[in-house]
């Protein structure tokens, strides 16, 4: 049975006593002709290695600014965002994109594939930018672990939406993040297509061992996971 997060519910942390993911008084706000508009307004909370954690909230609670702010796409107005112990403020951009590289997946609702890339292609490139030596070998073992074995050299264009997230998914994986973030993962798919990509991500971030941080308006969807953040006007609702 999921349970409803309050903003200080105690959690358990790694081996080290570190939670993977701690935010602590995060705030955004954006300047506009009107005045300031403020999108989050002082999140707490922590998540422990291996947690399936969803956060949920209506369109414009703040959701997808919350995750790119945890994944350190974007720099918050106020607050603290460690991962894995380091404090993302403290980097710069270039340091904040080594670290995604290192720890961090991406399942995104459009997919986010390389048109001009083969679904092998896509799936290797995360290892290529990181460096390392057999890309291919790798990739080629994950799609066949997301089905797509027979549809290695197919391009996007040539394979429907639920296969285009299987890709996508499958280079989430690839590169063994410690963290997945799956932002709204079934927002572009049909309802049978969109549950058979859901029973995959979970089973395979289940195989991993990885903490999945699952954005979604989909209450059912983050019922999968084991606790919940609500957001509702930027705030967390306890």
């Amino acid at each position: 049975m999921t349970a409803l997060m309050n903003a200080h519910d105690a959690v358990p942390a790694t081996g080290d006593g570190t939670p993977l993911l701690r935010v602590e008084a995060l705030g955004k706000q954006v300047a506009l002709p009107s005045g300031p508009l403020t999108i989050l307004d002082g999140v707490d909370f922590s998540i422990a290695a291996g947690e399936a954690f969803a956060i949920v909230g209506a369109s414009g609670s703040g959701k997808s600014t919350l995750l790119s702010l945890l994944a350190g796409l974007d720099q918050a107005s106020r607050g603290r965002v460690w991962l894995d112990g380091v404090d993302l403020g403290s980097l710069d951009e270039d340091g904040r994109a080594a670290l995604r590289a290192e720890k961090v997946g991406f399942v995104f609702q459009n997919f986010q594939l390389l048109p001009a890339l083969t679904a092998l292609e896509n799936v290797m490139l995360p290892l290529e930018l990181r460096g390392d030596r057999d890309a291919q070998g790798p990739a080629r073992q994950v799609l066949e672990q997301v089905g797509l074995g027979a549809r290695l050299e197919h391009y996007p264009r040539q394979l429907s939406g639920g296969e285009q997230q299987r890709v996508a998914i499958a280079r989430a994986f690839v590169t063994r993040p410690r963290l997945l973030f799956a932002d709204e993962p079934t927002g572009n798919l049909d309802t049978s297509t969109g549950q058979q990509v859901v029973e995959l991500l979970f089973r395979l971030n289940a195989e991993a061992g990885t903490t999945l941080v699952l954005v979604t308006h989909d209450e059912r969807l983050a019922a999968r996971c084991a606790r919940q953040l609500r957001l509702a006007a930027g705030r967390v609702q306890a």
